[in-house]
């Protein structure tokens, strides 16, 4: 039987996969998990993004927090970054956040916080799923005065503004940026906090309507961003995720900077003011090569792990590293916040830009990105993980490898969110990585399914 946690909380299609069911059961068993051992009544508090399921869900996750006895604090919209923040600040037992990121606005997700804000271990939920599919058994119901109650607090987004303008108090008077807010979380946090620090803002797709998350904008759709920055005349466009726990850039130029390329610029400077802890920067196994070149460069050592931010947290947390993250535009300032935080890395990245009064097209400049080609293979969700079983695409990879060896490389790996099989190459030659990676993934959707 699959897991039900994936890399980023439990996902699917509200209302099919993530049911009022299983919502309710999760709010049981997360809080039941998370607070067992606590002499008071737990309080536990609640986000979600702007997807129309969120507030369905949301109700049944609070039933089931109330029915083990624990208070549940309703925040309505937050980016996840501000619930990890919340949780910690207000030191309450645990937080939850119902989104699904960038998915379509059909999926949501349901993600636990502990007390210190961090992402439950896979030890953790392991033990809220295995009470799911016990029935529950042994844990107590009470009823009369032991049952939690529900409060709700809608002005908490303030104090998450006022951190952000603390963290990083950039001045960015005389800055024009556009921003793309994924009509999702980012909406008023993001406008609020950069309008505050001084910039002349742009800010587009700030109007969420439950249906339009994501749809066409934020991070997984630029065109329209690069466009407008060109338009503008801006210094820079950044885009969000439909919950602000990742960001994108969009140079002067109308060019795209990636999640690598930011950890770049901001690690470079932090080595520079001596503040990058080991003189490393956390990546993945998805990391350009380009991005552990520019290590080599500037006397940094780049770190990989498995692709998800909950592996390039646990490696941080383990190692005492301070930054870290993904190519797709998660980062972690450890030092700041305990999860990817979009909104941090923007202002991150703007403290640099003012600093050092380059123009984000030449930062950028401090690593060559090599040309990568992503295919995604549509695959049962159940067998995602065993496409190395089959020989015809076991051959294929190995054949890629051999052919690659040396001026780039070949990453076959499952989605830890969706029924997919990502395909990814990288070489100096586009058009060649691209047909490759294309033709890899049709070979995998063809024998899986």
């Amino acid at each position: 039987m699959a897991r039900m946690f994936g890399t980023d909380g439990v996902r699917g299609v509200a209302g099919k996969e993530l049911t009022i069911e299983l919502a309710m059961k999760l709010g049981q068993a997360g809080a039941y998990v998370l607070t067992k051992e606590k002499a008071h009544q737990p309080t536990i508090i609640v986000g979600c993004d702007t997807r129309i399921s969120g507030g369905m869900l949301a109700n049944a996750l609070m039933a089931g927090i109330c029915s083990v006895g624990a208070n549940a604090v309703y925040m309505g919209v937050m980016p996840t970054p501000a619930i990890a923040y919340l949780t910690r600040k207000h030191k309450v037992d645990a937080g939850v956040v119902i989104s699904a990121s960038h998915n379509p606005m059909e999926f949501n997700g349901i993600k636990f916080f502990n007390g210190e804000g961090y992402k439950l271990s896979d030890e953790l939920e392991d033990e809220i799923e295995q009470l799911i599919n016990n029935g529950m058994k042994d844990v107590p119901l009470p009823i009369g005065s032991g049952i939690g109650n529900i409060s709700y607090r809608f002005d908490a987004r303030e104090e998450y503004v006022f951190f952000m303008k603390q963290t990083v108090p950039v001045d960015l008077s005389g800055m024009k940026l556009v921003i793309d807010c994924a009509e999702g979380a980012s909406h008023y946090t993001a406008v609020e906090t950069l309008k505050g620090l001084g910039a002349n803002l742009v800010a587009i797709h700030t109007n969420p309507d439950g249906t339009n998350i994501n749809a066409n904008c934020g991070s997984t759709h630029m065109d329209e961003l690069r466009a407008r920055v060109v338009y503008e005349k801006a210094d820079l466009g950044i885009a969000f995720d439909g919950d602000a726990d990742r960001m994108l850039a969009v140079d002067e130029k109308g060019n795209i900077v990636d999640g690598d390329q930011v950890m770049a610029i901001i690690g470079n400077d932090m080595k520079q003011m001596g503040t990058l802890k080991k003189d490393t920067i956390v990546g993945t196994v998805m990391s350009n090569l380009g991005f552990t070149l520019m290590g080599k460069a500037c006397g940094i050592h780049i770190e990989q792990t498995k692709v998800g931010d909950r592996y390039v947290l646990e490696n941080m947390r383990e190692n005492g590293y301070n930054i870290g993250g993904e190519q797709s535009g998660h980062i972690i300032f450890l030092d700041e916040n305990t999860t990817g935080d979009g909104l941090l890395s923007a202002l991150h990245l703007l403290e640099v830009i003012v600093k050092t009064k380059k123009p984000l097209s030449e930062l950028a400049g401090i690593m060559e990105v090599l040309p990568q080609a992503l295919v995604n293979a549509k695959v049962p969700n159940h067998k995602k993980e065993n496409f190395m079983d089959y020989p015809e695409i076991a051959h294929a990879v190995g054949e890629l490898e051999k052919k690659f060896a040396g001026e780039g490389r070949v990453l076959i790996r499952p989605s830890g969110t969706e029924p997919l099989v990502r395909v990814m190459i990288e070489g100096k030659n586009q058009d060649e990585i691209s047909k490759d990676a294309e033709e890899l993934a049709n070979l995998i959707m063809k024998i899986m399914l």
